[in-house]
């Protein structure tokens, strides 16, 4: 009987499985929106579910808990600061799975794994073709424009360290890809 033994072992050994849901969850986190199986996405939904919950609480011991699975400070802060704010009015299902094909392949269902609540992107729309034309060439200018005066103010910021080098020669190239070259065979006898 498997009393006590909660969800998917997606065939993995428990450290892999972890790994796994851990990644995914960075993944989801990050970008919004993954495609996975969907054994996959009905597991990695529970990890996701979980680290919002902590970030809406947002006390040190939650930072902790969420850092334990996630193990990377800048999506920790990311999380406490940016996303779980979005889901103040919801009391669960911060994500949702939507079904997409089948993997060509082996057949398993494909779908999408997503929050429900996404960025707010402000972009204004034009009310005709016209204006858009115009528009997208004023902004070209303006950006243009822009690029010129930093130019104009900086001039080193302008140009990467390799353009301020000497041109090489033949000869200079040559002997870089031969140190590489000895780097690479000794790395290899070892």
């Amino acid at each position: 009987m498997r009393h006590n033994i909660a969800g998917n072992r997606l065939n993995r050994q428990p450290s892999h499985r972890k790994a796994t849901m851990r990644d995914m969850a960075k993944s989801v986190l990050l970008r919004e929106r993954i495609e996975t199986t969907l054994a996959k996405a009905k597991e990695a939904r529970k990890t996701v579910d979980q680290l919002i919950t902590l970030g809406k609480k947002g006390t040190l011991a939650d930072k902790r808990r969420a850092f334990a699975v996630l193990c990377d400070h800048i999506l920790v802060s990311a999380l406490f600061r940016e996303i779980a704010p979005r889901f103040h009015s919801r009391v669960g299902g911060y994500t949702r799975i939507i079904k997409g094909g089948l993997r060509r392949g082996d057949g398993a269902q494909m779908v999408y794994l997503e929050l429900t609540e996404k960025k707010e992107v402000m972009v204004a729309k034009p009310k005709s073709k016209k204006t858009a034309v115009a528009t997208s060439e004023v902004s070209d200018a303006v950006v243009i424009e822009k690029d010129a005066k930093k130019t104009a103010e900086d001039p080193k910021k302008t140009h990467s360290p390799r353009e301020k080098e000497a041109p090489q020669t033949k000869a200079d190239i040559g002997k870089k890809f031969s140190n590489i070259r000895k780097m690479f065979n000794r790395k290899t006898a070892e």
